[in-house]
């Protein structure tokens, strides 16, 4: 039922005991949170593992219990590094139980796991989901920790402390011949039904006598004959303390099913057990004990859950109920003095003098404040003083805040004479704050009781376990003390009292530990990284904004505090851009396919970066708030610019129409009417007909009625990559609309254009070839071949490139597509080129040798799409006659700037996502290895009237010495020099990454 809990073996630890039901554990993302107020730590439940939480509560605040436990020593026990040594001995579940209490104890963490100790008893994930009675497992954990400990000097420890005697008397009422039999018990069971309470049920097992008469006579072995007797039942050892289960699960024979007793149930806090007792001659306070855990299960006999109620015996929690904890600690009538509640440095004082080491985070120091007197600091001093973190700036003479200014301290070394001034005040609110809360502990010996539920530990008061005599809800397991049982003075309020030197060095590393992780985790979490568009460097053309130079150029990335404010921000963009001359208004921007378009601007600098929803990745404007390279811009989602698609009908040289359409982008602001597009290409008057899908079917082109001109374009749902067709009024024989619907005429555009591009001499330079979106491509490409009247031998050896409106040549097209599969438009025209079309595995690359490529220069390659980077590079370097390894390959982005590298020189171009017609780079320099990167640094020699840059150093030499350090050297007059460095990732500032 409980695995492999009886079965330890420490004399050899086998890799199949060990290994057995062994389980993933998966690596938490974040650390375990702190613990709460009341300062005990809660046991994580494994899925079906309560009961075994209650009860390892209850072992835990058993004081001696767990000294006991914490006096054997490595010598004895062995150690857990060693369990998996063949021949080391290893008793490991008291290890690991030693292990859990000191974390219970000393670990800043909500909440223990029993991960570990489950292991070590074997059980599988399954056993761990499975819930079972905490009665069995309290007498099976037993049994297996007296088998473990066996030759140690810790092998009594059970019997110790919970072993007692019960002895049974039988009286022969003749002879009077006493017949006795002795029985051990760790815990005693007693009934629940029809029974009123613990002593009640005491009083029947241990009270009263049982007649033997009549029918049922009793054979005395002295009188060899059966006689009447009497039966009684009496407790003779008492153990220190003493384990009681309540039999709250019975069996109904008539309906043969079981079910769970309700009734009302009481105990005492304190009992006598004295009338119990074979021997009742000693002081009635060698029978008095106290009651310190009652284990409650909530549910029926099938299923339920199990938490503890604990007494404090070594006053270890902070016993403080919610509803206190939301009253201030400070009555502002029982002030006196109200300008002591004014001044927010008399308070703030106090609170730090409460703190150890006068040390407490920014944010808790808020917190305690509404604690202390009743009133947030924002509704209290916001208004007079300013944001908190400020206000502790401004007292510098007073509060040290840490680096990050995540943390507040009060400086010992102050001013005597400021000390001196408020001095007197500070002691007489410091009296005020800390009785109130003295008072809260109306009884400062006694101890305090807590429910521990899993993970959640609260503080509840003695009359709640009332509560629990009856119902659903109520008692289950009940564990009292001997009253005489008393703890030394310096084990109360210490949870460090008695743990043994390795655990205390273990717990301290590990909350050293937690608290690394925490604040790298709440770095990570309250740090978004920005990118800053600098306006200086940005220009407005075509209806957004693009950058002057590059995108490299003009944005820099900041990661930076979200719960610092708009002000903070603005300072540190100040700082960082010295040359920053006027106003700083910072916008939030996007990217949209007409470039970059600013859409709100950011007010109020007393507000954090969580409170304006600034998210990580945010695009940041950083400009004057008014224009852009002397043109005012517009702002706002109402006015985002739009890049659509207009066609309209080619005009000849004689000013004539053709039946050629010419499709070439256009940005227009979403609020603006939809008749500015005749204004945008100069035509006086037409029809506009609009298309909101990819596909060009007539069926998806919709005439703007004349009344509607006057529209937006966003009222008529137009978006980014909309067509839009221009057609003049007069046009009667061209394109053609009907209620809104596209009609096909006679002279409808369906032929293809092709160019003679195969260096073979032809009578005619190009052709029309008439085709609909149907046509094969090969069919075209034969075609064409005839028309130019070339060898045959071409159609074996040549292929069909599109050809943009730039005159460049495109990838080309596999001949088994049709025109509508290779997005082919009528009118395009094509050129008939040398070479075979990539097949359906190859891929069709262009690529160039450096950044700066120049349309027209680009290489030609076609590979296969499963080489990998490394050879697709090599084949590179073969066709343009260059050799060396300290080359890598990079993708040219959409600014036709280059890209990311491509790393990975083993992976696959597809696995890359790299597709036919992408452009590589061939860039010389070698990749830094993996968890590296190439820093550059850049001198810069101010030219223009926009760079306002300070010349830390006018003359620099610059070598590389030993460690990868750069020394510079530049002379004045020339700008700028770049060296790549490689560092580790975790070297560059965390503030911020690309800054120049």
């Amino acid at each position: 039922m409980f695995g492999d809990l009886f079965e330890e073996d420490y004399s050899s630890v086998s890799n199949n005991h060990y290994g057995k039901g062994k389980k993933l554990k998966t690596k938490a993302l974040e650390p375990p949170a702190p613990r709460e107020f009341t300062n005990l730590s809660g046991i994580r439940n494994q899925g079906g593992t309560c009961y075994l939480n209650s009860l390892l509560q209850t072992l835990h605040f058993t004081p001696e219990f767990r000294e006991a436990l914490f006096s054997l020593g490595p010598e004895e026990l062995g150690s857990l590094e060693d369990k998996d040594k063949p021949d080391a001995k290893v008793r490991i579940i008291p290890l690991q139980l030693q292990r859990l209490f000191a974390q219970l104890l000393l670990l800043d963490q909500e909440a223990a796991s029993t991960a570990d100790l489950t292991d070590s008893f074997g059980w599988t994930s399954d056993e761990e989901m499975r819930q079972h009675d905490v009665q069995e497992l309290n007498r099976i954990l037993f049994s297996a920790l007296e088998t473990s400990l066996v030759g140690t000097s810790g092998h009594d420890l059970i019997n110790r402390l919970y072993h007692g005697t019960i002895v049974n008397q039988i009286v022969c009422k003749e002879c009077k011949n006493v017949s006795e039999k002795q029985e051990d018990f760790l815990d005693l069971t007693v009934a629940v039904k029809n029974v009123s309470g613990l002593e009640d049920a005491l009083w029947n097992m241990y009270v009263e006598e049982e007649v033997f008469d009549c029918d049922n006579l009793y054979r005395c072995g002295h009188c060899d004959r059966l006689v009447k007797a009497a039966k009684s039942a009496k407790l003779r050892k008492l153990p220190p303390f003493l384990t009681i289960s309540l039999l709250r699960f019975n069996f109904d024979f008539v309906k043969c099913e079981r079910y769970k007793e309700t009734s009302c149930y009481t105990f005492p806090l304190r009992i006598n057990l004295k009338p119990f007792c074979e021997q009742s001659e000693l002081d009635d306070l060698e029978y008095m004990y106290d009651l310190f855990s009652v284990i409650i299960h909530k549910g029926g006999c099938y299923g339920g859950h199990y938490h503890v109620y604990i007494k404090d015996v070594d006053h270890l929690g902070n016993w403080q109920f919610q509803e206190d904890k939301s009253k201030p600690d400070v009555n502002l009538e029982d002030i006196q003095n109200k300008e002591e509640i004014d001044d927010p440095l008399m308070i703030l004082k106090a609170i730090l003098l409460q703190e150890e080491s006068n040390l407490i985070p920014v944010d808790q120091l808020g917190q305690k404040l509404l604690k202390k007197i009743g009133i947030s600091w924002n509704k209290k001093y916001r208004k007079q003083y300013g944001p908190l973190r400020k206000f502790l700036q401004l007292h510098s003479q007073i509060f040290l805040l840490s680096s990050d200014e995540s943390t507040v301290r009060l400086l010992k070394d102050s001013s005597v004479q400021a000390e001196s001034d408020i001095q007197r005040n500070d002691q007489q609110l410091f009296k005020t704050l800390t009785s109130e809360s003295s008072r809260l502990n109306d009884r400062p010996s006694c101890p305090h009781w807590f429910d521990i539920n899993d993970s959640r530990v609260q503080p509840i008061k003695e009359k709640d376990i009332e509560q629990q005599f009856q119902g659903k809800e109520s008692a289950y397991m009940l564990f009292y003390r001997k009253s005489q049982l008393q703890r030394p003075p310096e084990a109360r309020a210490n949870p460090r009292y008695k743990v043994p030197c390795h655990l205390l060095s273990e717990m301290d590393a590990a909350n050293i530990e937690l608290q690394i992780k925490r604040a790298e985790c709440d770095s990570t979490n309250n740090t978004v990284e920005l990118h800053l568009h600098l306006g200086p460097y940005y220009q407005f053309l075509n209806g957004a904004l693009h950058p002057v130079v590059s995108q490299t150029e003009s944005m820099w990335d900041l990661t930076f505090d979200k719960r610092k404010t708009l002000g903070d921000l603005r300072q540190s963009i100040f700082q960082l851009l010295e040359f920053w001359e006027g106003d700083m208004v910072l916008s939030v921007a996007k990217f949209v396919p007409a470039g970059l378009h600013v859409c709100q601007t950011l007010n109020g600098d007393d507000l954090t970066l969580c409170e304006i929803e600034i998210t990580d990745g945010e695009d940041i404007f950083v400009w004057n708030g008014v224009e852009v390279g002397g043109i005012q811009i517009p702002t706002g989602s109402d006015c985002e610019p739009l890049l659509l698609n207009v066609l309209h009908v080619a005009t000849s040289s004689e000013g004539e129409e053709c039946q050629q359409f010419i499709e070439s982008p256009h940005v227009f602001p979403s609020n603006a009417e939809i008749g500015t597009v005749f204004t945008a290409l100069a035509v006086p008057e037409g029809v506009i007909l609009i298309n909101n899908t990819e596909s060009r079917d007539e069926e998806n082109w919709t005439t703007i009625p004349k009344e509607d001109l006057k529209k937006t374009f966003r009222e008529q749902g137009l978006r980014n990559g909309s067509s839009v067709l221009i057609q003049g009024s007069h046009d009667g024989n061209s394109l053609l609309t009907k209620q809104g619907k596209w009609i096909n005429t006679v002279n409808e555009i369906n032929w293809l254009q092709v160019k003679n591009l195969s260096q073979l001499e032809s009578e005619e330079e190009q052709v029309k070839i008439s085709a609909t979106l149907n046509t094969v491509v090969f069919d075209i490409r034969i075609k064409a071949i005839k028309e130019f009247k070339l060898l045959k031998e071409l159609a074996e050896n040549s292929c069909l490139r599109p050809i943009d409106k730039n005159g460049k040549l495109l990838c080309p097209v596999p001949d088994s597509y049709t025109l509508k599969e290779a997005g082919l438009k009528m009118g395009s025209s094509l050129g008939l080129c040398p070479g075979k079309a990539p097949t359906s595995s190859q891929l069709f690359l262009f690529f160039a040798l450096g950044s700066d490529v120049h349309p027209g220069t680009e290489m030609e390659i076609t590979v296969e799409e499963t080489v990998s980077v490394r050879t697709c590079l090599k084949i590179m370097l073969d066709k343009c006659g260059l050799t060396g390894d300290t080359w890598h390959l990079r993708k040219m982005n959409w600014c036709f700037e280059a890209g990311e590298p491509l790393c990975e020189e083993d992976a696959k171009l597809n696995e890359l996502m790299i597709c036919s017609g992408d452009t590589l780079l061939l860039i010389e320099g070698k990749l830094p290895p993996l968890g590296f990167l190439t820093v550059p640094i850049w001198w810069y020699q101010p030219r223009g009237p926009l760079h306002h840059w300070k010349d830390h150093q006018d003359q620099t030499n610059c070598t590389l010495s030993q460690g990868g350090v750069w020394k510079a050297s530049s002379t004045p007059g020339h700008d700028l020099a770049l060296l790549g460095v490689f560092h580790p990732i975790p070297s560059l500032p965390p503030s911020l990454d690309g800054g120049k």
